[in-house]
């Protein structure tokens, strides 16, 4: 399933690592929500992707982008990813079903058994994917991947918001 922008996105409610949820209903940013779904503790790239995200929380907060991060993970290896990545501040959402992220329009892949990493990939898992949602529910922009290369760099995105933000640029590919 393909989102649409200026559609509403599926439903997205999660429990976090280190404890509390998450609704997507529920978040009240001043511009946006940008949900980033991760591959999981099993990947590498993906430890590296949300460690720039930590560092950069400040600057979309400063934007009025509200941030989430989340995997179809177990809570065990999302509590591992959180602690053995640093993830201090960035919320860590666990636990998405297959069928939810097929929802959000994600791909998925099959267990190749030990990663780079050294942890084994779970037999299915979400692939990644970035949606940055308004705050009524329906999508501004997103992209989505086969592979756990060639995301989005987050610095572009916030000069992308810059943008946005300031010319009241309209969501595009709805037609």
């Amino acid at each position: 399933m393909s989102l649409i922008p200026n559609q509403a996105v599926p439903m997205l409610e999660l429990d976090l690592a280190g404890g509390g949820t998450f609704s997507l209903a529920g978040e009240r940013p001043q511009q946006f929500t940008m949900v980033v779904f991760y591959r999981g503790l099993h990947c590498p790239i993906c430890r590296r992707y949300l460690s720039e995200l930590e560092t950069l929380l400040p600057e979309f907060e400063k934007r009025g982008v509200s941030v989430i991060a989340a995997s179809s993970d177990p809570q065990d290896r999302a509590e591992q990813a959180k602690a053995g990545w640093g993830l201090k501040n960035l919320r860590i959402g666990h636990g998405l079903s297959i069928a939810d992220v097929r929802e959000w329009g994600l791909y998925v892949s099959r267990s190749n058994g030990m990663t780079s990493a050294g942890v084994v990939e779970p037999d299915l898992f979400n692939e990644p994917g970035l949606y940055i949602v308004r705050p009524d529910g329906r999508l501004y922009w997103g992209t989505t991947s086969t592979m756990p290369f060639g995301r989005p760099h987050f610095n572009e995105i916030l000069q992308s918001l810059d943008f946005v933000i300031a010319k009241n640029y309209p969501a595009r590919g709805d037609a």
